[in-house]
């Protein structure tokens, strides 16, 4: 069995990428030069370099969570990252002074990571998938990158941690509660703000959905000015993201959420795998084609994400 070293090496010559994507054109034979690259697992084979790599920018593009969140790979090795719990040290040190150590070794978590699999069918008419005029990769890259963009925000945000990652909703491994409120006002938004810590609001980011963003552009202080500067589309000085996974404000909700989102790492577990389904569809003239993707993610410092939550208001 060959390593995913030994695989990604093959997967990026021009060899390989031409029989790929001669066997996604269900021409004879090429399946069988790519033996070496076949994911046992799931009967796939992996996709070429240059194929992941513009698979991989459309789900960035299509994606909420990922341009906000730390992306990181984990092909192989363990199943356990480490995460820092503490800001890093620095201080002066006067010429000639000994160098002072910090003790940082209590100041990491082992976050154990696991590989929970995304699949995405699409289907197509077999005449495009013959045509050699049809741009199929570009098809393929648009079409599955933002299915599993799709899929990869609803878990980001709602995950259960089972066969999925934990979102950032969840009750114990995701955002903390900055604020507890029964409606959203002026003054629930300045202190969801403020329960972030200073280190963390530097690159912080509110998140909502458009629902609550239309009640939220609404809101007015005193003087009648509005919480939300049309101007720059930021709140408080920081910009606002929609993500429609989130809730609605209801009771039981955790509608906003502000904070560092860099401190949510999704870990790539896998390269994209892909297989054409020519019999399955036959009788109705489509070709299938399958792809799957290993990934996790955790919120590694869950305070650096603070939500509101809405409560029911006492009678």
């Amino acid at each position: 069995m060959k390593t995913i070293n030994e695989i990604r090496n093959i997967t990026a010559t021009q060899e390989y990428d031409k029989h790929f994507w001669n066997a996604m054109r269900l021409k004879p034979d090429s399946e069988m030069a790519m033996r070496d690259a076949m994911d046992s697992v799931t009967g796939t084979y992996f996709t070429p370099t240059a194929g992941e790599a513009d698979l991989r920018k459309v789900v960035v593009r299509e994606s909420i969570i990922r341009p906000l969140a730390t992306n990181l790979k984990k092909y192989q090795g363990g199943s356990v990252i480490w995460a820092a719990d503490s800001r890093d040290y620095a201080s002066f040190v006067p010429e000639g002074a000994p160098i002072p150590g910090f003790d940082v070794e209590e100041d990491f978590t082992r976050i154990r990571v696991g590989s929970h699999k995304i699949a995405c069918l699409l289907k197509l008419s077999e005449e495009f998938a013959l045509d050699a005029d049809f741009d199929l990769k570009k098809y393929i890259s648009e079409r599955m990158g933002k299915s599993f963009a799709y899929a990869e925000d609803k878990s980001f945000i709602c995950g259960s941690g089972v066969n999925e990652p934990f979102g950032l909703l969840h009750e114990t491994e995701g955002a903390e509660i900055g604020t507890a409120v029964s409606a959203l006002t002026y003054d629930a938004v300045i202190d969801l703000f403020f329960s972030v810590k200073p280190e963390y609001r530097i690159h912080a980011t509110w998140l909502m959905n458009d629902r609550t963003a239309a009640a939220l552009r609404k809101l007015k202080d005193d003087s009648g000015n509005y919480l939300w500067n049309g101007s720059t589309d930021t709140v408080l000085g920081k910009p606002i993201r929609i993500c429609n996974e989130l809730p609605d404000i209801a009771a039981g909700a955790k509608p906003v959420l502000f904070g560092d989102f860099r401190y949510y790492w999704i870990v790539d577990r896998s390269p994209v795998s892909m297989k054409a389904l020519k019999e399955r569809f036959a009788m109705s003239g489509r070709v299938g084609y399958v792809a799957f993707e290993l990934l996790d993610a955790r919120l590694v410092r869950r305070d650096a994400v603070k939500a509101i939550s809405v409560i029911e208001e006492s009678v």
